[in-house]
């Protein structure tokens, strides 16, 4: 079975993705915002914490950190020793993570933001799957900008030269940026503020 999982912040183009990605034969996983969007067209998939069998905690601040979420997207696909793991922990791979972040920037632009609505603003989970999903880009396509999902599904249908394995490398780059560039407003934040 192939899964993707996805989980963002900006909802521009999910539903068209995920209806391409179920067309294409992927199982979806998803929580919060991003389920209740897909489920509510009808496209079929499964929140988080139906998948991983543990609930969202904290009040949300806890949703994909779990073994099932990373052991499946950092999963070499050429290890025995991985492929234990996942099988003695029921982990499936997960080839294909959507992941754009918490509006942290979009949230201190507004006049007189508190420092409590900032730090509620701060992803946690979703700069760790993206993270995760970069570092193994050889098998995991990452993707953190919606114009980048109609590419690649147009690469893995076919319908475009270029191949998965070369847009996968593309898109850790960009992942790798957008997770810097996120720490760096935060940090520029809470220095002016703080410091």
């Amino acid at each position: 079975m192939k899964y993707a999982l996805l989980s963002v912040s900006n909802k521009s183009g999910i539903v068209d993705f995920a209806k391409g990605l179920v067309s294409a034969g992927y199982n979806l996983i998803s929580s919060g915002g991003t389920y209740k969007v897909i489920s509510a067209e009808g496209i079929p998939v499964m929140r988080v914490s139906d998948y991983t069998g543990s609930p969202e905690i904290l009040n949300g601040r806890v949703k994909t950190l779990h073994p099932k979420i990373h052991g499946g997207i950092l999963a070499q696909r050429d290890s025995s020793s991985h492929d234990l793991d996942r099988k003695v922990n029921r982990i499936e791979l997960i080839d294909i993570v959507a992941v754009n972040l918490y509006p942290f920037k979009e949230t201190v632009a507004k006049p007189k933001v508190t420092l409590e609505d900032a730090i509620e603003n701060i992803d946690i989970g979703g700069p760790s799957m993206v993270r995760s999903a970069a570092k193994n880009y050889k098998d995991v396509a990452v993707m953190t900008n919606p114009n980048q999902y109609g590419i690649y599904l147009d690469s893995i249908k076919g319908n475009i030269s270029i191949k998965p394995e070369t847009l996968r490398k593309q898109f850790m780059l960009e992942a790798f940026r957008h997770t810097a560039e996120y720490d760096a407003t935060i940090s520029s934040w809470m220095e002016d503020r703080l410091v």
